[in-house]
């Protein structure tokens, strides 16, 4: 694990230790949990995107047809 320093204004802090103890944590736990379920926000709208993006590509009738082209083609200058 990491540490991270942070500058967060008195009273802010007052109020967030206050609720860290009616909520038996501490204030790095709240942080924590806060930033946690960010990242698995994140995880989950990621993996939902790229599974409506499957079921769309399943669900065409769209065909590719052969290459034929060289990658320095489509970057001529």
């Amino acid at each position: 694990m990491s540490n991270i320093t942070m500058t967060i204004d008195d009273t802010i802090i007052k109020k967030v230790k206050k609720i860290a103890i009616e909520k038996n944590t501490t204030l790095t736990g709240l942080v924590r949990d806060y930033l946690t379920g960010i990242a698995k926000r994140e995880d989950y709208r990621a993996e939902e995107i790229i599974s409506q993006l499957s079921e769309i590509m399943n669900s065409s009738n769209i065909e590719v047809g052969e290459i034929t082209w060289k990658r320095d083609e489509l970057h001529e200058r």
